[in-house]
């Protein structure tokens, strides 16, 4: 099965801007760089790269999920550090939905940032990572023409769960991994932005390696880019996915989640 997210990698049109931004700003660790790429340490299990392309960026939106009781510190900290929050229609920047809390933010891109608190995740189970204190990421946002049709083949493919299903939004999930799914006509809250597809790689943490033998099968000949014994590269609705089989986050997913089951790592 799908654990996690285990990296992003989109576009930008400039790398000091990212190094300003996600290094000196918000405290991301640097794991690699050159002249054209750039990448960070989410968390232990996660990075995220910035890849210098000479074309116009669509931004993304993702999320971060992290500790319920260390939210309001954290927005305390993205505001010593001059981030750039972004504010409901009523003035708010926090919003206290039904099971949880989030603020968001942007970066020099234009990427819709969040961080996202639930009380229901344990916060004893996966170490925080970083100045942003990152449980994992939690959610990559997919703007498509046809909702319905994708998350049919996501569930296809994938076996996702589904939760919010509507005509023009679901999420799509895999352990921790949330597809958000919006139509393209639906804007991303709280700031109303054209939900434009983003040009990202998404790679996701599975299982074990027997996991990406099953997706390969159900795979249309189209759909396939390449693939080796421990990683699986596919296009699904323009969307470039890969599989990777990793170890050490499976083993915390039953607790993280209260799930009654065993993740093979």
């Amino acid at each position: 099965m799908i654990t996690h997210y285990a990296g992003l990698q989109l576009n930008t049109v400039s790398i000091p801007s990212a190094r300003q931004y996600y290094h000196e700003r918000l405290l991301l660790p640097i794991v690699e760089e050159s002249e054209s790429r750039i990448e960070f340490r989410i968390t232990e299990h996660c990075t995220i790269v910035f890849q210098e392309a000479y074309e116009p960026v669509a931004p993304a939106h993702l999320a971060f999920e992290v500790p319920y009781s260390e939210f309001d510190a954290l927005v305390a900290f993205l505001k010593s550090r001059q981030v750039m929050i972004e504010k409901w229609p009523d003035g708010r920047e926090v919003d206290h939905f039904g099971t949880g809390q989030n603020i968001y933010f942007r970066d020099g891109d234009g990427n819709l940032l969040e961080l996202i608190a639930h009380p229901y995740i344990k916060e004893d189970v996966v170490a925080p990572s970083g100045a942003l204190r990152v449980l994992y990421m939690r959610e990559v946002g997919f703007p498509v023409e046809h909702v319905k049709a994708f998350r049919e083949r996501l569930q296809d493919m994938f076996d996702f769960k589904l939760d919010k299903v509507y005509d023009n939004f679901t999420f799509a999930i895999g352990g921790t991994a949330h597809f958000v799914l919006t139509a393209k006509q639906r804007r991303w809250i709280p700031i109303s932005m054209l939900a434009l597809p983003p040009r990202m790689l998404v790679t996701l943490g599975v299982s074990d390696e027997s996991y990406i033998q099953v997706v390969r099968s159900r795979l249309r000949e189209e759909e396939m880019v390449s693939a080796n014994d421990r990683e699986l590269h596919m296009i699904i609705n323009d969307y470039h996915l890969c599989l990777r089989a990793a170890t050490g986050f499976g083993k915390n997913l039953p607790a993280l989640l209260h799930l009654p089951l065993s993740i093979k790592d």
